[in-house]
């Protein structure tokens, strides 16, 4: 059974979370979309995107942030 995103009581929890740096977000996501995965519905911040596996497991793309900036 696939998780749920985000998390319903009652329903399948994600069991691991992967948080992935990318420097171009919007270019990452669409690689990953090509790859098989779909953006969540459900977004959290504007720098990170929640991405589902084809088996319905997420994980998030986030921008790396110039921490010298």
């Amino acid at each position: 059974m696939a998780p749920v995103w985000p998390p319903v009581d009652g329903q399948q929890r994600p069991m691991m979370h992967f948080d992935f740096q990318v420097g171009d977000l919007e270019s990452a996501v669409a690689e990953a979309v090509a790859l098989g995965a779909s953006v969540a519905e459900f977004q959290l911040q504007p720098n990170v995107r929640v991405l589902l596996d084809p088996a319905g497991h997420p994980f998030c793309l986030c921008l790396e942030v110039d921490e010298e900036s």
